[in-house]
């Protein structure tokens, strides 16, 4: 038996029987949780692509995916009181497929956003606008809670996905604050949360320097454009 099914089956049942079940029952969820990612991943490359063809510059930098493990999405249940089964994970779990698409800047934020919104198979659940108002520690993304049909070979679904859309130095500084907690018990601790918040605050105002500078140069573009006719 392979490691992963391993993993599966003790954090899902102790009951031989029931082993067997939950074991295909749980692949085919995450089944339905990749098939999601893929149909984000490719909406998100097209408005890429079109985007950039318009715009001539490519407002998404990289996208990245990833699925919870299933000792993760056992811990989840468990810490919520709630049981471990697959009917469970669909109703209380938003975030066991999730994206992260970092974008050049701010304003592309929103356009992505409203963009993925405008189409029709996609329903927005839940909307958390931390750049407007970010966290206590300083943290800024926007996420979405969005839900997708996928199509099968024989039934549709419907599934829910976490999406989270930052600038590069929004997504840079989350991977150095990632790594804080699993080290909150060192001495320093308490000043390298205060100095990332600290950076926090200038990589906003660096975000927003840098949007401003970019559209000036253009309305540069546009003047010298104007001057051929």
């Amino acid at each position: 038996m392979q490691e992963f099914d391993k993993k599966i089956i003790s954090v899902i049942s102790q009951d031989p029987e029931e082993i067997l079940i939950h074991l295909n029952e749980f692949k085919e969820l995450m089944l339905y949780y990749k098939s999601a990612i893929r149909e984000v991943r490719t909406k998100l490359e097209v408005l890429n692509d079109d985007i950039s063809i318009k715009n001539q510059r490519n407002p998404i930098q990289f996208v990245k995916s990833r699925l919870k493990k299933p000792s993760s999405i056992a811990q989840k249940l468990r810490r919520r009181g709630l049981e471990i089964s697959t009917q469970s994970i669909r109703e209380n779990l938003t975030d066991v497929a999730g994206i992260r698409v970092v974008c050049s800047f701010v304003d592309d934020i929103y356009d992505i956003a409203e963009m993925l919104e405008l189409q029709d198979d996609i329903k927005i659940i839940e909307v958390k606008d931390y750049i407007k108002n970010p966290k206590p520690n300083g943290y800024s993304s926007l996420h979405l809670i969005v839900e997708i049909p996928i199509y099968l070979s024989q039934k549709k679904e419907c599934i829910k996905l976490e999406l989270q859309i930052r600038t590069i130095a929004m997504d840079f500084w989350a991977s150095l604050e990632h790594q804080m907690k699993y080290k909150k018990t060192m001495k320093e601790a308490p000043e390298i949360i205060k100095e990332l918040k600290k950076c926090a605050d200038k990589i906003y105002q660096i975000d927003e320097h840098m949007l401003k500078i970019r559209k000036k140069i253009e309305k540069l573009d546009i003047s010298e454009d104007n001057t051929y006719f």
